[in-house]
């Protein structure tokens, strides 16, 4: 098709998707599947309007696509996580990304190098790259906005702001292992001091300290100066120093742009909690209940209201939000859309066990054995042993590999498994996802009214 087709075709498939939106949240599928199965449509399968490959041609371009959409959504999600560090959501997100992230990659290494005989490098690159769950496809059973403190919804958020920084490590030292043509106790020592101990720690620290103190000068500055423009440009920024300063440091960007994020997120905790505001119906608000977003209304500025510290953070935290919405969900089509042009030339039966394997085996027993101490409910392990979806950090995770020396038969076999897995998790997880969130809703409402008859 020709440039002006593909814009037509692109404001169809955005008009209709918008205008169905609620008929396809109460249905069985997301806006996702659907931007999917466009891709496969016009793929080189079907009607052949488009051909795209995830090979070392197009990695570099894929690379940078992938790793914006990955920053700014993973800053949003630290920005939506208003519950305190002592919430037990936290916790278990804690528990999901690390312990159970290692038990993943672990299973996923093991299965590939016994059922398909690849090399243990090999296989521990494929495990790495499979390993982080998506902060973007999993907006359904992640947190919506700042009011939410659903422990599971919490928990998976917290899960994908951390896993994407944290499997990263793995990949590096597969890599180094692919590549290195003498494995001694040098490629140990860094790994373990620099790849792993630094990436975490200081990616953590740096992009929390950004966080805070930029979006605490910032919403001093525009106190002080009455200013009611759009601040979406801070938050750019911030995500800008907390990813760029991070990898600059060779510490791990995607965790100081989840940081910076909740970074930020304590700065308005803190102006909330030390002022308090009136609502346009006079009924008090307190800041570290209500979020201060809440409180502005950002298409009527004025600077009546900026003599408020709680406003002006409000109005910064709002900006944010729907600047970074905006950006995540349309490198979200993008990028899912270009998986439905990949997949079905791709397509592998070995990617399809991977994935049957990983989503009914692997994660579901990763989830549980890592949450024994946290005593949850059964209902709650199961879940989260399910929503696991594979997405962006995967196709980003694949493109790097791709651009850092794997190449040739080991490259495409790579790529043909994780696009395999990234759009079955999309299908299956998204035909699920409503059905599941309605039975756990349920389950909840029948507890309440239990408890309500004592």
């Amino acid at each position: 098709m020709g440039y002006f087709a593909w814009i037509v075709f692109i404001g169809v498939l955005l008009v209709a998707t918008s205008m169905a939106a609620g008929v396809i949240r109460r249905g069985p599928i997301t806006s996702f599947a659907v931007y999917l199965a466009a891709g496969v449509a016009v793929g080189p399968s079907l009607l052949g309007f488009a051909r795209v490959s995830f090979d070392h041609d197009n990695a570099s371009w894929l690379r940078a696509v992938t790793e914006t959409g990955l920053v700014v959504s993973l800053f949003i999600t630290g920005l939506k996580l208003r519950v305190p560090f002592r919430h037990g959501g936290w916790m278990t997100a804690v528990r999901l990304a690390v312990p159970g992230m290692l038990l993943t990659i672990a299973g996923i290494a093991v299965f590939v190098h016994l059922a398909l005989g690849w090399s243990w490098p090999l296989a521990l690159a494929l495990a790495a790259i499979l390993s982080p769950t998506d902060p973007v496809l999993a907006n359904l059973v992640s947190v919506d906005d700042a009011r939410d403190d659903d422990a599971l919804r919490v928990a998976l958020s917290g899960e994908a702001g951390l896993n994407d920084g944290t499997a990263l490590p793995f990949l590096l030292l597969a890599l180094a292992l692919l590549t290195a043509h003498d494995v001694g106790a040098d490629l140990w020592v860094h790994w373990l001091g620099v790849d792993l101990a630094w990436e975490w720690l200081a990616g953590i620290g740096l992009g929390f300290a950004i966080g805070w103190l930029v979006g605490y000068a910032g919403t001093h500055m525009r106190h002080v100066t009455q200013d009611v423009a759009p601040s979406d440009f801070l938050a750019l920024g911030i995500m800008a120093l907390a990813y760029g300063g991070a990898e600059l440091l060779h510490a791990s960007g995607f965790l100081a742009a989840f940081a910076a994020g909740v970074g930020l997120r304590r700065v308005e905790l803190r102006v909330a909690a030390e002022h308090s505001a009136q609502s346009d119906d006079d009924s008090p608000v307190d800041g570290t209940t209500a979020p201060a977003e809440l409180l502005v209304r950002p298409n009527e500025r004025s600077t009546a209201g900026t003599d408020h510290p709680v406003q002006t953070v409000g109005w910064v935290v709002s900006d944010a939000l729907s600047f970074g919405d905006t950006i995540e969900r349309l490198i979200g089509a993008l990028l899912v859309f270009v998986v439905g042009v990949a997949v079905l030339p791709a397509f592998s039966w070995a990617g399809a066990m991977v994935a049957l394997v990983l989503f009914m085996g692997i994660r579901p027993v990763s989830v549980w054995v890592s949450t024994i101490r946290d005593r949850l409910p059964w209902q709650r392990r199961l879940l989260l042993g399910w929503f696991g979806i594979r997405g962006l950090g995967s196709l980003n995770y694949l493109t790097y590999a791709l651009t850092h020396g794997l190449a040739g038969r080991d490259g495409d076999d790579l790529a043909t498994i994780v696009l395999t897995v990234v759009a079955l998790s999309i299908f299956v997880h998204g035909m699920t996802t409503t059905p599941l969130m309605t039975w756990r809703g349920r389950v909840i409402e029948r507890r309440h009214r239990k408890s309500g008859l004592k």
